[in-house]
């Protein structure tokens, strides 16, 4: 007997992988790969992971607005594949996700192409073995395929994010089957995310982005700070980037530093505000390259941005306090930027058991 969508669900199915992977897809209640069937048992045993009661309500999950209860969480993370110490994680990425600055309802709904990225720092990023290393956001690693998996599943089965229903997105991305990191506090030379935002370094968080696709940034050739940053404010702004079309610029951009790129920057002596102030400083277009195109009668500009002005240079975010920068990844001269849904700020959250 597996349990369904529903806490008062209770489905019988003959005891066959491909018998529920089948019902399962039917029903719409996959994200298309094979899933691990929610027994009673299975769930019973997932839910050890926490000290909270499966009745407890986290939260509701928009845009069908379902209560996502800590054993609904539960069911979706057997489904994934999870391990057991995972579900604080998972339960603590879902509560951080429903602050009203996320905005989860227009990140589910909306046509753009985006994702929650679910960044972990502190000690459970080795407890777990989240990978923060080479390959950081691709395939290899239990806890991040897994997680990621999970929070997409949430969002579909509580959430009613079924592609083409509620969840609008014209293309999508493969960041909508998982989206998880860690950062790679080892390697990083200066403060990590969750210590930059008040938490002790031996406090484990939980901070969501709401995310495109990461937009890989090769500079093989620069051995300076400002050499490399340079390359990075190119790459971090574009015409069709719905970042720069909210009023001048808005929600956040992240820049994720590879190791290599970040020792060349912090040894010539900058620090990460200095990072995010040249960022905003160089990363513009000028009025006359966005004027008449893509949104540009939807936008009202800032009272400083004059738009009758061909050379304006108009900046992707509104304030260099909302450059966010991480360190993660392994060898090699690469970086990567992640433009920002333009109507959410990011939020970071301490994981509780």
């Amino acid at each position: 007997m597996v349990r369904g969508r529903l806490q008062s669900d209770r489905i019988s199915v003959r005891d066959d992988l491909e018998a529920v992977n089948r019902l399962f897809y039917t029903r719409q209640w996959t994200d298309g790969l094979p899933i691990i069937p929610p027994t009673e048992k299975r769930v019973q045993t997932m839910l050890e992971g926490t000290s909270r009661k499966p009745e407890e309500v986290v939260g509701c999950i928009p845009p069908r607005w379902g209560e996502a209860t800590v054993e609904k969480i539960a069911i979706n993370a057997v489904m994934a594949g999870c391990q057991r110490t995972y579900l604080p994680v998972i339960i603590t990425a879902i509560e951080a996700m429903l602050e009203e600055q996320v905005n989860l309802y227009a990140i589910q709904a909306t046509t753009h192409p985006v994702a929650p990225l679910v960044i972990v720092n502190g000690p459970i990023v080795k407890k777990l073995d989240i990978n923060y290393g080479s390959n950081v956001f691709g395939q290899g690693w239990w806890a991040n395929a897994t997680i990621g998996r999970t929070i997409r599943l949430i969002l579909v089965n509580i959430g009613g994010g079924l592609p083409g229903k509620l969840d609008m997105a014209t293309h999508g991305r493969p960041t909508k089957y998982s989206y998880c990191i860690a950062e790679n506090e080892d390697e990083n030379p200066w403060e990590p995310l969750h210590v930059e935002r008040g938490f002790d370094k031996d406090t484990s968080t939980v901070t969501i982005f709401a995310g495109e696709s990461p937009h890989n940034i090769n500079d093989h050739m620069g051995t300076t700070a400002e050499a490399i940053l340079s390359v990075a404010a190119e790459t971090m702004v574009n015409v069709g980037m719905n970042q720069i079309w909210k009023f001048g610029g808005g929600g956040e951009s992240l820049l994720v530093l590879g190791p290599e790129h970040a020792a060349t920057i912090a040894g010539d002596g900058w620090s990460k505000d200095n990072v995010k102030q040249y960022i905003y400083e160089n990363a513009r277009l000028p009025v006359y390259k966005l004027r008449g195109r893509v949104m540009y009668r939807n936008r009202i500009w800032p009272w400083w941005i004059d738009t009758a002005s061909d050379n304006m240079m108009v900046p992707v975010v509104q304030d260099w306090k909302d450059i966010m920068v991480i360190v993660a990844g392994g060898p090699g001269k690469h970086s990567v930027c992640i433009t920002n849904w333009m109507t959410s700020a990011s939020i970071t959250k301490a994981i509780s058991p």
